[in-house]
């Protein structure tokens, strides 16, 4: 996000030259999503809208929610406000409840998704201890998530699968987003809903073998030694004999989504159609949550940049069509999302370009700006 200092003559150069200003202290102005006011806030300094050239509360003042909602008036509906740095830290680190983070939970509690991710963690337990897997009651959990993907608009499911979890339910949250990002594919590729359940299903047991793999190596937090990443590579084997209890094809597709099309994946090296069509939706999802989300060894990335690697792997690697769809009907729930930017601050989503997905155009200070490899989308914002 552009750091400009108010009424400044490097403001005016910036702004003829349209490149932001990436350094950073407290007494930089910064654009901030306006959500980030709360009841209760103590303003340190002047607070101005979201060009950056209106006061629209002074320092010293107490906010409470009446104001708040006076100010978003005088905000004229844009989504951003103009503070200080010192301001923006105030408002992550002091206010009394985290408000992304009890969004998250809300979202999470009243869309059924946390219970979907209980359930999914105790089937894959079951599988993984060889107890008499009750298949019924994994079919209930596929019924419930592909209902839940049938009655949740787009863009909260994309909430879902984008928010920032913690670490240490990665694998279970994996599962359900795959599961989740299947059925949308499948829905995106026009399949029938006995196709589309399917692949909910493949998507919410195809990590099943990492259950039995070493705790030490599967939540390393660092880059995987040789021999760690072929222990890793062993899950889809174990994916496969796991599910003895499963049906062939449906064992075949769930332990073959690290297959790429030009026979550089695992474990069995197949190549272009020998790789089942449910097993290439699901190399797509499981790249794209993969890189969206927290993992031990790695900060999440933004779903630009996810998009550009499936892009960049697109008919080499992963299925074109697959990844075409992904590219079409996944940016558009991102528009007017808070996103973090790679300078640290905070920019608003306003466009893309399919041919250049990588680089969207943020609302910045006030003004929109195309993102480069100086400047890009590092993940969407959370202040978990």
């Amino acid at each position: 996000m552009a750091q400009v200092r108010l009424r400044n003559s490097s403001q005016e150069d910036n702004k003829q030259n349209n490149e932001p200003v990436i350094k950073s202290d407290g007494d930089l102005m910064i654009s901030v999503p306006i959500d980030l006011l709360y009841d209760g806030m103590i303003v340190q300094d002047d607070i101005y809208d979201s060009s950056g050239d209106r006061k629209i509360i002074s320092s010293g003042n107490r906010i409470d929610e009446l104001q708040i909602e006076r100010i978003k008036r005088l905000n004229s509906g844009n989504s951003t406000i103009v503070v200080t740095g010192r301001t923006h830290q105030t408002m992550l680190s002091k206010r009394p409840n985290n408000v992304e983070i009890e969004v998250r939970r809300e979202i999470e509690e009243s869309t059924g998704y946390t219970g979907t991710v209980d359930e999914t963690f105790k089937r894959l337990e079951e599988i993984a201890n060889n107890k008499n897997i009750d298949i019924e009651s994994l079919q209930d959990v596929t019924t419930g998530l592909t209902e839940q993907l049938n009655t949740m608009p787009q863009d909260v499911v994309m909430f879902l699968i984008n928010a920032m979890a913690p670490v240490d339910e990665y694998l279970q949250r994996h599962c359900v987003n795959v599961g989740m990002l299947n059925g949308l594919c499948g829905r995106w590729l026009g399949m029938s809903d006995t196709e589309i359940e399917r692949l909910v299903t493949i998507g919410l047991i195809h990590d099943t073998g990492k259950i039995v793999i070493p705790p030490k190596i599967l939540n390393a937090p660092r880059k995987l030694t040789t021999v760690e990443y072929e222990v890793i590579k062993t899950h889809t084997g174990h994916t496969y004999d796991l599910l003895s209890g499963f049906p062939e094809d449906i064992r075949i597709a769930a332990s073959s989504h690290h297959e790429r099309l030009n026979g550089t994946g695992y474990n069995k090296k197949l190549t272009n159609n020998a790789i089942p069509i449910e097993a290439r939706i699901t190399a797509v999802a499981d790249t794209y949550d993969a890189i969206v989300a927290r993992r031990a060894y790695q900060g999440p990335q933004s779903p630009f940049n996810a998009l550009a690697l499936l892009k960049k792997l697109s008919g080499s690697e992963l299925d074109s069509d697959v990844v075409r769809v992904f590219i079409e009907n996944i940016p558009q729930d991102l528009i007017g999302k808070p996103v973090m930017m790679s300078n640290g601050t905070i920019g608003i989503i306003r466009d893309f370009d399919i041919d250049d997905i990588g680089y969207p155009k943020i609302e910045l200070s006030g003004r929109t700006i195309k993102c480069s490899e100086k400047l890009y989308c590092e993940s969407m914002f959370s202040d978990d």
